[in-house]
């Protein structure tokens, strides 16, 4: 395999940004020492995991357990994906939760056919966009605090979607691990620590500008008024209380019963024009997944808008014009070229990606013509200063979860859940246990926009889970958690596998970049891009030579030495021949690949 990333070595073993270091005498240990070597592979990466019977990968090893033990029991890669993705908002409140939404694709052998569910919830069907303005009295925004971004959760209702279709288990088997750990609690893992103490920082200074009520959250996540470090064990009997419910009277214990008149009365106390009816009458939709040729018999799978996983393809139609392997990977060449595709993409992010009820999705965006139409657009020596939409005839930070369950029959499951900024919208209802995610924030206030606000409308999403087929036979369950880092960072991960020759964990481990900024899909439909250019955010492994010469091409970047941005990626690929199964992780997570 050629040489992936020069001055890698060391990347493994980064554990906390410069800012965060304490001062010693001594300099952080990752300055003191490198990475050790490897009989094989990358020094900087480490084995995937091969098994046979099934797989979990999650951002939790506990989560990955809880899915483990489903399919021992009996259940189906769905009824583990499930129990896993109930483990995670409790252990994992930062990144999802079942106030939030759900996205999934799954591969069903018995059909030989993938199924895509979009699980997110909806604006309140009584508000208009008026109504709603005045709410925000002069703010060009909608908030990400508070009552007004709050979207129908869809989680709940597509649990219950995917394992009426899927599931053999029952609902309160597939909650019961998750009901016994949020009774008995479950130690805080470090870097889910980290991210509560940020969250805590956030919400104290968010209040200063959106005041909203946070107390109940507090009593939740922050009792003593500090947020839980990493091996102290937390517990949250409320949300038990809830999830035993949800297991026990169905999916109308969130939407049609007692708990939803609770919601519905704490909503409409902070300002929310939510009633009962929204909930009861929420509901997922089964969509098809479209999928775009790279190279070499490899397809990307992503799922319609509202999502972005279309952003994806089209970055796939862009650069299956250039040979990026004729570059080192770690060159400027090779990142030149990526980064340009997804500025490309993005500008018909912003422009054309909404809720395909109110605004149809221009499919002439798919197609290789219009791919080479926009490949074209690329200097190959010079970033563009900025990338208008085309014309077919016709961004923002995120938390989120990305897992994915495959079993012995073959089912897999790619699975993404997020509560959107953060935690969500600081918003938790008396008594059970989650946050409301802030999804709304992402609605455009320009009404010409094609994701301008309406009622009953879903907002533009950011959470995509992907899927990779190999010479049209199911090959690989794919995701990338981080608000706009997941279209790049599928065709990142892409590009290693099939250009680069890497395995599914050398191809998450290596140096990723970030590019933020251009052209947002709530702007204003018809203004300028308040950020045109954009910034390329890297990591360190990327090569001081190669971050030069991005610079004198014209781009914007900056190191950045944390992880956070970058995304939290998982992986399972299937042998259509032997069934043996391979997983990766996420090194910048907690998270764990097992198997049976």
């Amino acid at each position: 395999m050629r040489a992936i990333l020069a001055g890698v070595a060391a990347l493994a073993l980064a554990a906390t940004p410069t800012s965060a270091q304490d001062e010693t005498e001594h300099p952080p240990v990752e300055e003191q020492i490198g990475g050790g070597g490897r009989p094989v592979g990358a020094n900087w990466s480490r084995s995937p995991v091969i098994a046979q019977h099934g797989m979990a990968a999650t951002a939790h090893p506990l989560a990955t357990q809880v899915a483990l033990d489903i399919l021992k029991e009996g259940g189906t890669a769905v009824d583990a994906a499930i129990a896993a993705n109930a483990a995670l908002g409790l252990m994992e409140p930062t990144g999802n939760g079942i106030g939030g939404d759900l996205f999934a694709i799954i591969y069903d052998p018995t059909t030989d056919r993938l199924y895509g569910i979009n699980g997110s919830g909806r604006s309140p069907k009584g508000q208009t966009l008026d109504q709603l303005m005045a709410k925000l009295d002069g703010a060009e925004a909608l908030p990400p605090v508070g009552a007004l971004p709050v979207t129908i959760p869809g989680t709940v209702d597509a649990w219950f979607a995917m394992h009426k279709k899927f599931g053999k288990l029952s609902m309160a088997e597939n909650l019961a691990p998750t009901v016994r750990y949020a009774r008995e609690g479950h130690p805080i893992a470090p870097v889910i620590g980290m991210y509560l103490e940020r969250a805590l920082r956030a919400y104290t200074r968010r209040q200063e500008a959106y005041p909203f009520e946070f107390d109940n959250a507090r009593k939740v996540w922050f009792a003593d008024g500090t947020a839980p470090e990493a091996g102290e064990i937390f517990r949250n009997p409320d949300l038990a209380n809830t999830l035993e419910a949800i297991g026990t009277n169905g999916r109308d214990a969130y939407y049609d019963g007692p708990l939803t008149d609770v919601m519905v009365e704490y909503l409409q106390e902070q300002g929310s024009a939510f009633t009962r009816e929204d909930f009861a009458e929420h509901s997922s939709d089964w969509v098809e997944p479209a999928c775009a040729e790279y190279k070499d018999g490899y397809e990307l799978c992503e799922l319609p808008p509202n999502g972005q996983g279309f952003a994806a393809l089209q970055m796939v139609n862009i650069l299956r014009n250039v040979d990026l392997s004729q570059w080192e990977r770690g060159s400027a060449e090779a990142l030149h070229y990526m980064v340009e595709a997804k500025r490309l993409a993005y500008a018909d992010v912003a422009r054309f990606y909404a809720d395909p009820d109110f605004a149809p999705f221009p499919r002439e965006l798919l197609t290789q013509d219009y791919g080479r139409e926009r490949f074209a657009l690329i200097d190959p020596v010079r970033a563009a200063p900025d990338f208008g939409p085309g014309e077919p005839k016709l961004e923002g930070e995120g938390d989120t979860t990305y897992m994915t369950v495959v079993d012995g029959s073959g089912m897999m499951v790619s699975l993404i859940q997020s509560n959107y900024r953060g935690m969500g919208g600081g918003l938790v209802a008396p008594g059970t246990g989650f946050m409301f995610q802030d999804r709304g924030e992402l609605f455009s206030l320009d009404p010409a926009h094609p994701n301008a606000y309406e009622p009953g409308k879903r907002p533009f999403h950011t959470i995509i889970p992907a899927f990779v087929k190999k010479d049209g036979k199911p090959f690989m369950t794919l995701g990338l958690m981080g608000g706009g880092m997941q279209p790049q960072g599928h065709v990142q991960v892409l590009v290693n596998i099939v250009d680069y020759g890497m395995n599914v964990q050398e191809a998450g481990d290596a140096a990723r970049f970030n590019h933020d900024g251009g052209r947002q899909p709530t702007e204003a439909l018809d203004g300028p891009a308040a950020d045109p250019l954009g910034t390329l955010y890297v990591e360190p492994g990327i090569p001081a030579e190669t971050i030069e010469k991005l610079r004198a091409m014209g781009h914007k970047v900056e190191v950045v030495d944390n992880g956070v941005m970058f995304g939290g990626y998982q992986a399972i690929a299937r042998d259509p021949d032997t069934g043996v199964l391979t997983g990766a992780t996420e090194m910048r997570k907690d998270g764990q690949a097992s198997g049976y």
